[in-house]
């Protein structure tokens, strides 16, 4: 196991926790809906808001998780959550959402709780959105809304801000609106009229050319984030052709995985208890017990109904899944429904697997890892073991089960081992030393002609050094 070592300095997880919480939303600022002539590109301002959710299956339990899952978004983007209301229906109103007799008495809420904003527990359409904002006079936005504002918050890398940039405009795109003359004012100064050559015709609405420019926007975007996979592309072959396992943690949002790679690599990667603290890939490195060195890749979280925005955005990120060697699936002991966390995840995944799966290897092993149990009372943990028994139960805060993790990490690494011996020349010292960084050596001799080592090695290695194989 990893030994921590205690650090006088700050880590980068805490200036970066400090540098958070240094910013924080000012209570006050009204977002009612203004008669404005230009588009609104719908920027969040959310302070005190009414939750609304439409319960369509499943039992009242998982529809309670969900909005308190909702009410934990809001919290984590900066709102204050005043009330919360679920509107028993076989499907979201078309027109409305909620229906034009419950909006009315939403509005009543709104009202009575001085909320300036409501957040409904879905994506809503354009036409939605429209017709409910008219209705509880405030701004309203969605789950989906919600999130992205969350990851704006959230991103510090480069790449984050770009992928995230890139789903809000993918988000807003539909989304644009207007009031008045602006929805239709023409561009030019004599566009319409018989000006001339150049100059017949319609021309450009206004919120024609804000979409124009937001395609444009996003057309650079793209462009850019395929550079930036391009360079974390050409790290993971580095780091494969040196033979280190990559060990991918996936899981739920908030479900601990900063927590866990902190603790089995003693690192000062970023911790906050909130939904979407990590959006940036974390890669630290550490050493097994038996000598093997791995990374350990921290990655974004995921939530139920994820939006599909976000997963085509941050592709390039979760594309560290798809490269790894082993996935290490972290889920919330502790939550109500763990089950569904670990259905959300998979789905996710599922699908950038598809996408980027090209020589058809498949998904990369996975190893579950039940965390939190500090937070778990013996009844649950007796049916948490029945419901998972291949997994590994642990807590990433005091420590426990950690042991066993690692015993379960190093079985796996060992499988794709190969034990040989190698005949090396006094002139090959780089061999030695590389086997001693990236192989278990047994056993050294040396002779006239060089060093005899006996080493057992990943087989990317084996290969690379097949000519100075000299037996098994």
């Amino acid at each position: 196991m990893t030994e921590l070592y205690e650090l006088s300095t700050p880590t980068t997880g805490e200036l970066q926790l400090d540098d958070r919480a240094s910013l924080q939303r000012v209570a006050g600022l009204s977002t009612e809906l203004a008669d404005i002539t230009e588009v609104e590109y719908r920027q969040l301002r959310l302070e005190r808001v009414v939750l609304v959710g439409v319960w369509t299956s499943g039992t009242v339990a998982e529809a309670r998780a969900s909005m308190a899952e909702l009410a934990a978004l809001a919290e984590t983007a900066g709102s204050e959550v005043l009330d919360a209301l679920i509107q028993r229906r076989g499907k979201p109103d078309p027109s409305t959402y909620l229906g034009s007799g419950k909006a009315e008495e939403l509005r009543e809420v709104v009202i009575a709780t001085g909320a300036d904003t409501v957040i409904c527990d879905g994506e809503l359409t354009p036409a939605q959105l429209t017709a409910l904002e008219k209705v509880v006079k405030v701004k309203v936005i969605d789950r989906t809304a919600l999130i992205l504002d969350i990851f704006a918050q959230h991103a510090t890398s480069r790449e984050g801000k770009a992928q995230v940039s890139l789903a809000q405009m993918e988000y807003m795109l539909p989304r644009l609106r207007g009031w008045g003359e602006s929805m239709s004012r023409q561009a030019g100064g004599r566009a319409g009229s018989n000006g001339g050559v150049g100059l017949r015709g319609p021309g450009e609405t206004k919120i024609e050319t804000d979409r124009r420019r937001i395609r444009e926007r996003m057309a650079k975007l793209r462009k850019e984030i395929r550079g930036m996979k391009t360079a974390r592309t050409v790290k993971r072959a580095a780091r494969k052709r040196g033979g280190v396992p990559a060990l991918t943690v996936v899981g739920y949002t908030n479900a601990g995985k900063s927590s866990l790679v902190n603790a089995m690599t003693g690192s000062g990667v970023l911790v906050q208890d909130a939904l979407f603290a990590t959006l940036d890939p974390t890669t630290r490195r550490a050493r097994l017990a038996d000598g093997h060195e791995v990374v350990f890749t921290d990655t974004v979280g995921f939530v139920r109904h994820l939006p599909t925005q976000l997963v085509e955005a941050f592709r390039s990120t979760l594309e560290e899944a798809v490269d790894a060697d082993l996935l290490i699936h972290v889920v919330d002991g502790a939550d109500a429904f763990p089950g569904k966390q670990i259905s959300a995840v998979r789905q996710v995944l599922g699908e950038v697997f598809a996408e980027e799966d090209r020589d058809g290897a498949g998904p990369p092993p996975e190893l579950l890892v039940i965390n939190k149990i500090d937070a778990v009372d013996a009844t649950r943990m007796t049916a948490l073991r029945g419901e998972f028994p291949d997994a590994v139960f642990v807590s990433a805060r005091s420590g426990e089960g950690l042991d066993e993790l690692f015993t379960r990490i190093t079985e796996f690494v060992e499988q794709g081992d190969v034990e040989a011996v190698l005949s090396v020349p006094f002139a090959r010292g780089e061999v030695i030393a590389r086997l001693h960084q990236h192989a278990h050596v047994l056993d050294t001799d040396h002779t006239a002609d060089g060093t005899r080592v006996r080493v057992r090695m990943p087989k990317a290695l084996a290969a690379e050094y097949a000519e100075l194989v000299i037996g098994g």
